[in-house]
C-alpha cells in the first residue's frame, strides 16, 4: 500500500526535444554546469521543436523566446533553456505557441525553433532542462543516450 502511494508522487519528465542527452556538467556555461539553477540533464537537440515535458502550467516565457517555464501539479518548477547564450537573439529564431497561464499536457507543441539560425548566431544549441526547485525534490536522471519528444523519460522526481 505505502508503494503505490509512493508511486504516485513520483513526476515523469519527459523529453521535450528529440536529441542525445548530456549530464549538467558536460554543458559549457557555468549556470548549468554548476547547477547553479538548480538539478537537471541537456539535450543536444537533433530534431524538432520544444513540447511541454510535463502537463503543467506555463509560469513563464521569457522575453526573448529562449526560455520558458512549466509548474507541474505537483508543484515541480521545470525551465527549458533553448541553446546558449540565446538571449542574446532578442527572440529572433523563436515562435512561442502558448501563453503564460496556459494549461499544457505532455508532448503539447510550446515552442518553434530554428535550430539553423540558433546554431550559426547562438554559442550553442544544446538545451538545458532544470528542476529550479529541486531542493525540494528528489531528483533522478534516467540513464539513456537519445530521446524522443513526449515518449522519453528523462528524469523522474519525488518529494523529499
Amino acid at each position: 500500500m505505502l508503494s503505490k502511494l509512493f508511486n504516485k508522487r513520483k513526476l515523469q519528465i519527459y523529453a521535450p526535444v528529440t536529441g542525445v542527452i548530456l549530464t549538467l556538467d558536460q554543458v559549457p556555461d557555468p549556470v548549468f554546469s554548476q547547477k547553479m539553477m538548480g538539478e537537471g540533464i541537456a539535450i543536444m537537440p537533433m530534431n524538432g521543436n520544444i513540447h511541454a515535458p510535463i502537463d503543467g502550467t506555463i509560469t513563464l516565457i521569457s522575453e526573448t523566446k529562449h526560455a520558458i517555464g512549466l509548474l507541474s501539479n505537483d508543484g515541480t518548477e521545470v525551465l527549458i533553456h533553448i541553446g546558449l547564450e540565446t538571449v542574446s537573439l532578442k527572440g529572433q529564431g523563436f515562435t512561442v505557441t502558448v501563453n503564460t497561464g496556459d494549461r499544457v499536457s505532455v508532448g503539447q507543441l510550446l515552442i518553434e525553433v530554428d535550430w539553423e539560425y540558433i546554431r550559426e548566431h547562438a554559442k550553442s544549441i544544446i538545451t538545458p532542462i532544470v528542476i529550479t526547485n529541486s531542493a525540494e525534490k528528489n531528483v533522478h536522471h534516467e540513464r539513456t543516450k537519445e530521446c524522443l519528444i513526449g515518449e522519453t523519460v528523462i528524469m523522474v522526481t519525488s518529494p523529499k
